[in-house]
């Protein structure tokens, strides 16, 4: 009997959802309404206009887009292409299946390379990591070939892994045809699919990624004179926040740089394509992290375990639970519009246990000037547990009553 009575009990309460809204800097808000302070509109300045034939500009951290023209159109990548051919090696060597003392044996397909090169020999060996140098510093369409040999058989082989990986970074507008470069039918990619590469070689492989701020590298083959080879990155040369990353050119791509710097807590990829001169990359790529550092910011909300909000937890062995972010959340805002951000909480007026760990119970809205920026899952603290039986027939006993009342 008292089985049923709980049951009817239960099937009689009416979930609303409620609503709480506050200021970005207020956690536990579980009761009222916060109203941030009125703050003017931040204006910022129409984006800069560059003489290339496709850029992207975006937040690392956030993904956010602040700048872009021609994002999405193929484009020949020129020696943009050996960012894949390196990060399939970071990653080759990550996983364990080569060393990075292992040394590789240079075939005279890899010596005859054209181009730019590390300028390695037919019939000698070298280091994994030292082609990683060429292929990175040097540019090298030798070391590249080198490598893709060493890790595939071959270079097609290799290049079957190059698109298998472009795939699975999301990198749908992108297809290789060699692991260089090299001008080829067919061998295309887009700025955003680059950013994407771009930021899985720093996020993956962040001691690797160290490689790309180098400034210069020295290799002589047995017997030679070795010879110190510049990186064609003049960013490194001009600007200590640039870290990197991967110069190209063919009469067909033009002069590309993908550049990458971080200030204070901040990190900003560009890609730029299709500039007229090395001068040129260099100069517009510039001005597209100057506008992102002037007047953006990457901005942390919170941080992972964070509790934004609690509740009152029907038929539990506690009676309230904690709402948290399961991970950190940041976003890219103008600069000095924290003050600006407003945030919502909804989630069911009535939660009953049991309840499991990051179960999600609500959902976190942020807004600027009342615009959406995003939406993002709380997740319970911790699991409750379901009270006693008798302990759960009050609850619902006060949950129909209460109910009743307001209905």
């Amino acid at each position: 009997m008292l089985k049923k009575l709980l049951k009817r009990l239960s099937a009689a309460v009416v979930s609303n959802t409620m609503v709480i809204a506050f200021s970005v800097g207020v956690l536990l808000p579980t009761m009222g309404l916060v109203t941030p302070t009125h703050a003017q509109q931040t204006i910022i300045p129409a984006p800069p206009q560059l003489a290339a034939t496709g850029y992207l500009l975006i937040d690392a951290t956030t993904g956010k887009v602040l700048v872009e023209h021609n994002a999405n159109e193929p484009l020949p990548p020129a020696s943009l292409t050996k960012m894949m051919t390196s990060y399939i090696v970071s990653s080759e060597i990550e996983r364990g299946n080569i060393n990075e003392t292992d040394l590789v044996p240079i075939s005279v397909r890899a010596w005859k390379m054209g181009g730019s090169r590390m300028f390695v020999r037919e019939g000698t060996e070298v280091s994994v990591k030292d082609l990683l140098r060429g292929v990175i510093i040097q540019s090298g369409n030798d070391a590249s070939v080198a490598l893709a040999e060493y890790i595939a058989g071959s270079e097609d082989g290799f290049v079957d892994i190059m698109n298998q990986q472009a795939s699975l970074l999301g990198m749908s507008n992108t297809q290789f045809k060699n692991a260089t470069g090299w001008p080829a039918e067919g061998h295309f990619t887009t700025a955003w699919d680059l950013s994407l590469l771009a930021k899985a070689l720093i996020n993956d492989f962040p001691s690797h990624y160290a490689l790309y701020a180098e400034k210069q590298f020295t290799y002589g083959a047995p017997g030679e004179q070795p010879k110190t080879q510049r990186n064609r990155n003049q960013l490194l040369f001009r600007d200590d926040s640039v870290d990197g990353i991967k110069t190209g050119h063919t009469d067909a791509a033009g002069y590309c740089l993908v550049s990458s710097a971080k200030r204070d807590n901040m990190r900003l990829i560009s890609v730029v394509m299709g500039t007229r001169s090395e001068s040129a990359r260099a100069s517009e790529s510039q001005k597209l992290l100057s506008y992102g550092f002037r007047y953006y910011q990457t901005h942390r909300l919170y941080s992972a375990g964070d509790v934004l909000t609690e509740s009152k937890v029907w038929g539990g062995k506690d009676d309230i639970i904690e709402l948290s972010v399961p991970e950190d959340i940041h976003l890219t805002i103008p600069r000095g519009a924290a003050d600006n951000l407003k945030a919502e909480v909804s989630m069911e007026e009535v939660i009953k246990a049991p309840i499991a760990t990051n179960e999600e119970l609500g959902v976190l809205t942020v807004a600027l000037e009342d615009e959406k920026l995003l939406e993002r899952s709380l997740v319970a603290k911790k699991a409750i547990e379901q009270a006693g039986f008798f302990a759960r027939i009050w609850d619902s006993l006060l949950l129909f009553f209460m109910n009743l009342f307001n209905g």
